[in-house]
């Protein structure tokens, strides 16, 4: 993880925060609070938290403008604690604040895990052809280890409603891009249209990540081919878990096509497992044959930018912290339209309309 000192407003309120967690802390609050930005994210502002002999990390929603029962704090905490534990690595939950007194906004504590990040290509060059390749692989069996995971049995019954999710999805994305839009898109007219005439039968139900990229994950420093750490739960839910693997190939680049303006061509670099190998590891480690993906993968590009065009309308408007904001409002028009790209040449006859 980089981080960078916290010289853009808004910053936490640390006196405020120190209080806080003086009285729910194991162990108390050795010393001063220090806080810095971990870079990296456009959305939920990430700060790496220390009291001298100690360091979490504190994931709070955004500052500003904020979509409809988007960066839920509550959600991405009862996730991560269900899935202590479990086949899937994530960090400890150590503290959820729901008092919007104290920071302005609920806010969570977590483990911070050491990790190396490997979100951008530049940080995968970093590492070898070799490790790159199990690392694709290793991604691809914690995905099915997750959809693997019984809801029911870590505590997650009701964490969703599997039955619907495909239609609530289209209704939920549809509704959060009329309330970001900058301008109006027609793509996005014709875009709803062939995904809601081609809408799949959900086959696959379970515990959904609904943000599967490999931004999103930490690597062993001691072994960089084995993923240590899945962040970023706050989309998490019960629902359809073939869109996660829409997602996955979504962000999941191809040598010799454009790439994904979110990841830049990570996953075309040399040893990385193409598309293919991706959905038949996950498909083998899950016991799965997996349908038609085409669906998914539109859907997929669509959702991220409408992401995209909010986090571009709250940069617009001075609410975001950090860096990396830069030509975020150009990938909204680059993901339509590769959505509709993939749309025209899908098997899917509905999809091509």
């Amino acid at each position: 993880m980089t981080t960078s000192p916290l010289e853009t407003q808004p910053v936490l309120d640390l006196p405020a925060l120190d209080a806080h967690l003086r009285g729910v802390i194991d162990g108390g609050v050795a010393g001063a609070l220090t806080a810095s930005l971990i870079g990296g994210g456009r959305s939920n502002p990430t700060y790496r938290l220390s009291d001298g002999a100690r360091s979490w990390v504190l994931r709070r929603p955004p500052y500003g403008h904020v979509l409809p029962s988007a960066h839920d704090m509550v959600r991405e905490f009862t996730v991560i604690e269900a899935l202590g534990g479990t086949a899937v690595p994530v960090p400890r939950a150590v503290h959820l604040c729901e008092d919007t007194d104290v920071l302005g906004a609920p806010f969570y504590l977590m483990e911070l895990v050491d990790g190396v990040a490997v979100g951008t290509p530049e940080q995968a060059e970093a590492l070898t052809a070799a490790e790159r390749r199990r690392l694709g692989f290793d991604f691809a069996d914690t995905l099915a280890a997750l959809h693997a995971i019984d809801p029911e049995t870590v505590g997650l019954a009701e964490f969703g409603r599997a039955d619907g999710y495909l239609e609530r999805q289209l209704r939920r994305w549809e509704r959060q891009w009329e309330a970001s839009r900058t301008v109006h898109r027609p793509e996005v007219d014709d875009l709803l249209v062939r995904l809601r005439n081609s809408l799949p039968d959900s086959r696959f139900p379970g515990i959904v990540h609904g943000d599967v990229k490999l931004d999103n994950v930490l690597v062993d420093p001691s072994d960089r081919g084995r993923v240590t750490a899945v962040l970023d739960w706050e989309m998490a839910t019960l629902g359809d878990t073939l869109a996660d693997v829409g997602i996955m190939l979504g962000f999941w680049d191809v040598p010799g096509e454009a790439p994904n303006p979110i990841t830049r061509g990570l996953a075309a670099l040399d040893g990385f497992p193409s598309r293919d190998e991706m959905v038949e590891r996950y498909a083998v480690t899950r016991g799965i044959d997996v349908p038609e993906i085409d669906w998914y993968v539109v859907f997929a590009d669509f959702k991220m930018a409408v992401i995209m065009e909010g986090i571009a309308a709250r940069h617009a408007n001075g609410e975001t912290v950090g860096e990396g904001f830069d030509g975020v409002a150009d990938m909204t028009a680059t993901l339509l339209a590769r959505a509709l790209d993939q749309a025209s040449r899908s098997s899917v006859a509905a999809l091509r309309r």
